[in-house]
């Protein structure tokens, strides 16, 4: 007796192996079917899916482009900080001070440099000129 129910217990056991393939099959093809029944399934999820998950991605990589350029900027102020050129509150006294120039002086300036009234006539040659020069 106990060989027959042993037999009967392997029998039992092997519709359980066979059963999950089935179910995922059975599952599968109600995938399919809710594919071709419903359309938002099959279309409007992923592209819902999609642009949500987009969205998310380049904000989160927006954000680490401004964490970057905010850590440069906090570098390169230290580095002029160093230099005692500049600080954030405004230039410093130990900096280079340029002289205060007005406008007048500036145009004073150019005219003592550049003389208006002397100057020469210069022909430009034309281009049709040159082409008649070269053929004869």
């Amino acid at each position: 007796m106990a060989t027959t129910e042993t037999t009967s217990m392997d029998a039992a056991k092997k519709p359980e192996k066979a059963a999950p393939s089935a179910t995922i099959l059975s599952s599968a093809s109600n995938f399919k079917r809710w594919g071709r029944k419903y359309p938002f399934v099959r279309y409007g999820l992923p592209l819902i899916s999609l642009t949500v998950f987009g969205a998310l991605g380049l904000g989160h990589l927006i954000q680490g482009g401004k964490e970057v350029a905010k850590e440069k900027d906090e570098r390169e102020w230290e580095i002029i900080e160093t230099t005692k050129a500049l600080s954030r509150t405004g230039p410093t006294n130990l900096a280079y001070n340029p002289k205060k120039l007005s406008m007048e002086e500036e145009l004073k300036a150019l005219q003592d440099k550049i003389d208006i009234n002397d100057y020469e006539y210069k022909k430009i040659p034309r281009v049709d000129e040159g082409k008649a020069s070269n053929a004869n």
